[in-house]
């Protein structure tokens, strides 16, 4: 307090402190890679320009911190390296009015597994200080989840789940068609990435329809679906085709070849392949499709099918010769393939099949919507496929055999 004197009044002049309370909202989640806001704001709603705002994020860091600002600038001299160029104030809201409403929000850019975790941000001023602390978790969607089949005895099949690059820790179930199922066993696993791998098996009964779902807290969860039967014959992926085709292509030169009674490959004096008898390679190295899979390098075989039971085996080996990296074999109901590269090979499209996975050397895939993953041991050096086409009852049935795979179903019934 101080007292001016003037011939008439005393003044008396009071200097007020301004007192304030931090507020946060958390906990925060953000995809990685995507942009985080952590909002944090004064409470009284007063201008923040002339305060020190400080975040960092473990208690050891004050020192380094993720974003500091004093003396109405940022200062970034001591910041931790790995937040360079990425942190900054950011609004709690649209209509926030930033730092001249008390709004500190720490904006954080391409969020990475290591950005997860508890950060605290501290506001002062000349005449007082106040902190909160916001949880940031950092989530990163996995693979679809990988199914593989062991027979074992009494018709029993001792099925195992697997997925990769969950972040954090993901959540696995297993279903069939009318209740929940109790697992064996749940084991979690992490890289030196962060990221969390997941793996599961359970003993069920054959035959039975049975899912494996994996996910997030709060979030759609990816299933994949098995089917299975109690024998070969019965290991089927659903066929509305009465046309056969191979597609094979890219990453290295190599043949396939496939046999069967009077069964011909359809030469259409595509530029990309080379058809001589029963055998097929590539022309050249380089596709304009890239390494998508499109129909430009399909083949027809010759004649098609109506009705009945048909096997044939395509080998993906050849002596001195490396396996086939990656090919798609199946059936379709087209009489023409179309070669282009703008058309998906799927299911809705007219086309059922077993393919490779260009990634991932130890799965294979169906052409189902959506994709369904299969985890095999071993690269495939042979693959036998069966087609029960009866168009009695009009359901039509393919079952494609490869090594220890000897009991998958996929079944859909067309109307």
């Amino acid at each position: 307090m101080t007292l001016k004197h003037d011939s008439n009044y005393d003044f008396l002049f009071f200097s007020v402190s301004e007192t304030f309370t931090v507020s946060v909202k958390s906990p925060v989640s953000v995809q990685r890679g995507h942009t985080a806001i952590l909002p944090c704001w004064l409470t009284s709603s007063q201008s923040a320009e002339d305060m020190e705002v400080h975040w960092y994020q473990r208690s050891d860091e004050y020192d380094t911190p993720v974003l500091l600002y004093k003396a109405r600038a940022f200062d970034y001299s001591s910041q931790k390296p790995s937040y360079a160029g990425r942190a900054s104030f950011g609004l709690k809201e649209e209509t926030s009015g930033g730092l001249k409403a008390g709004d500190v929000s720490l904006k954080l850019e391409k969020a990475t597994i290591e950005d997860a975790g508890k950060y605290t941000c501290v506001v002062s001023s000349s005449d007082d200080s106040d902190s909160a602390s916001v949880s940031l978790t950092v989530t990163e969607t996995g693979h679809q989840p990988l199914l593989s089949a062991v027979m074992k005895d009494d018709n029993k099949v001792n099925l195992s789940c697997q997925s990769d690059g969950w972040h954090p820790k993901p959540e696995l179930s297993w279903s069939d068609s009318k209740t929940a199922l109790i697992p064996a066993n749940v084991m979690f696993s992490k890289n030196s990435a962060g990221f969390y791998s997941v793996h599961s098996w359970v003993l069920v009964s054959s035959p039975s329809e049975v899912s494996c779902s994996v996910g997030l807290f709060n979030e759609e969860p990816k299933e994949t679906r098995m089917r299975l039967e109690n024998s070969l014959e019965e290991a089927v992926l659903v066929a509305f085709g009465a046309l056969y085709f191979l597609y094979f292509r890219k990453k290295g030169k190599c043949l396939i070849q496939i046999r069967e009674d009077n069964i011909q490959l359809v030469d259409t004096g595509n530029p990309l392949i080379k058809i001589r008898g029963f055998r097929l390679k590539e022309a050249n190295d380089e596709f304009p499709d890239g390494d998508r899979v499109t129909c430009l390098t399909a083949v027809r075989g010759s004649p098609g099918f109506s009705s009945e039971r048909h096997y044939w085996e395509v080998s993906l080996a050849n002596t001195d010769i490396d396996l086939k990296k990656s090919w798609w074999i199946g059936v379709t109901d087209k009489h023409e393939i179309p070669h282009d590269e703008r058309l998906s090979p799927t299911t809705k499209n007219g086309f059922w099949f077993l393919s490779s996975c260009p990634n991932q050397e130890d799965t294979v895939q169906f052409s189902t919507e959506p994709e369904t993953f299969i985890y095999v041991q071993s690269k495939p050096k042979r693959v036998g496929v069966y087609l029960d086409f009866d168009n009695r009852d009009n359901l039509h049935v393919l079952g494609v055999s490869v090594h220890q795979l000897k009991s998958i179903v996929l079944r859909q019934r067309n109307t």
